[in-house]
């Protein structure tokens, strides 16, 4: 889902702030959508729900994330993601951001 007032974008390699992983948004929520209970135990620095929410491929790993705008950055290095679901969400790498395989309505 694409939002107006993101600050980051599908396809754009992203690190976390607080973590340091690196990963690349696959998907973004205009506001928080996931559950009170997961909130209260996972976004322990209590960042805003009406904010963007990022859907992320983590590199080096098998799993993806959920992080709230205020806890990414951009990652200026250009470096590929290494991730098992990298092919099936974007068809290529190019200019240090990735070109997602969903048609943009």
């Amino acid at each position: 889902m694409a939002n107006q007032n993101a600050l980051f974008f599908v396809g754009q390699v992203v690190r976390h702030r607080m973590f340091k992983y690196r990963g690349v948004i696959f998907d973004i929520d205009p506001e928080f959508a996931n559950s009170d209970d997961w909130y209260d135990v996972m976004a322990r620095s209590r960042p805003p729900k009406k904010q963007p929410w990022y859907h992320v491929l983590v590199h080096g790993e098998s799993h993806t994330t959920y992080v709230a705008e205020r806890n990414l950055e951009d990652d200026p290095s250009g470096a590929s993601i290494d991730h098992p679901a990298i092919d099936l969400k974007f068809a290529a790498h190019s200019g240090g951001r990735y070109v997602s395989k969903r048609a943009i309505n």
